[in-house]
């Protein structure tokens, strides 16, 4: 008999537990074995049914989401998806979900994200997690690999790019890379699959500890040195160019590998507008998006780097970048920035 992943559902509302329920239960691949109206009821069914994935509320009665989060990691620890409501607030509270352990977040449906959205990325992102271990050894980002030689063409070149793009785990990924550049940085790009909202916290919570300015990009904002710009939740990002400068546009448009903003929008424009003078990484996340645009982007010149399987939390992108030859370089987490600041010359 096939194994399915067992799912157990904690949030406060009855409704959003029979949407899930129903929602998840309709994949093959997932049993849902359980739901919990509050953490306290919660604990007795994890310890009771051993449940490989928790979907998580945060607002709820008798004891927070974050709290609950906390005393989970330290005693039964297990991959935790937050489902939060669409708000700034909201943001804040996924950020320190991030913290505390959680490995993803994901916003309930609102106005601008159906049931139909969220269901197919919470499916997506469960059967990404199920299974992964969150607590890695502190040293399991130091690696083996060689750094590598820097492409000629990209250290003769001026006006430099560098285009980030992750998924699942990315949010700390992205961070041990900035927090090791410095201020005068070439512009970077970045697009981490995050709601509407939840973006603009994470670029607050990297630009108080990076010695870059991070901030969530604005449409036609310009790009400058010692700048990376976040793509807003919901929107995608792209690179133009006007002249000697480049810019950046919000907009709109239809999910890309399910996801809004897509990495695949973000490096497709990049290898346009940039070529040779960029630099493409992939970070850990599941599925496929960014894998074509960074081949687009190393066909164009660009130098590209893929995070590897043993510090990715899960090696989905770069797995597949790396199978259809779009990678340069795999390279462990901690070997990315040094590799950055050496192409750059």
């Amino acid at each position: 008999m096939k194994n399915t992943i067992k799912v157990l559902i904690v949030d406060d509302s009855a409704l959003v537990r029979k949407i899930l329920t129903q929602e998840l239960s309709a994949d093959p691949d997932i049993e849902v074995i359980g739901a919990a109206p509050d953490p306290f009821i919660a604990r007795d069914k994890i310890v009771q049914l051993n449940p490989d994935v928790l979907v998580l509320d945060v607002e709820m009665p008798r004891m927070d989401g974050l709290t609950f989060l906390e005393r989970l990691m330290k005693h039964h620890p297990i991959p935790v998806i937050i489902l939060s409501s669409l708000a700034q607030s909201g943001g804040e509270v996924a950020m320190r979900a991030l913290e505390l352990g959680a490995v993803e977040v994901l916003a309930k449906p609102g106005s601008s994200y159906s049931v139909k959205d969220m269901s197919v990325q919470l499916i997506d992102r469960i059967k990404a997690v199920a299974g992964i271990s969150r607590f890695r050894n502190e040293n399991a980002a130091r690696g083996n690999a060689i750094e590598p030689t820097a492409k000629t063409s990209l250290i003769k070149t001026t006006n430099k790019i560098i285009a980030i793009g992750a998924s699942t785990g990315g949010t700390e990924a992205i961070k041990d890379i900035l927090i090791r550049l410095p201020a005068d940085i070439p512009p970077i790009l970045i697009v981490q699959h995050m709601p509407q909202y939840f973006t603009k916290s994470f670029a607050e919570r990297l630009n108080n500890i990076c010695r870059i300015n991070v901030r969530e990009a604005e449409d036609n904002e310009l790009l400058a040195p010692g700048k990376a710009l976040i793509a807003p939740g919901n929107f995608h990002m792209v690179l133009k160019r006007s002249g000697a400068s480049y810019y950046v546009e919000v907009k709109e448009g239809p999910l890309v590998y399910h996801q809004r903003p897509s990495v695949e929008v973000m490096f497709v424009s990049v290898a346009k507008y940039a070529g040779a003078n960029a630099v493409g990484i992939l970070l850990t996340g599941m599925g496929k998006d960014g894998a074509e645009g960074l081949l687009k982007m190393r066909n164009a010149g660009a130098y590209t780097i893929a995070q590897d399987e043993r510090t990715s939390v899960v090696y989905g992108m770069p797995k597949e970048a790396a199978a259809i030859g779009a990678v340069d370089k795999v390279l462990a987490l901690d070997r990315i920035p040094g590799a950055i600041l050496d192409l750059l010359g």
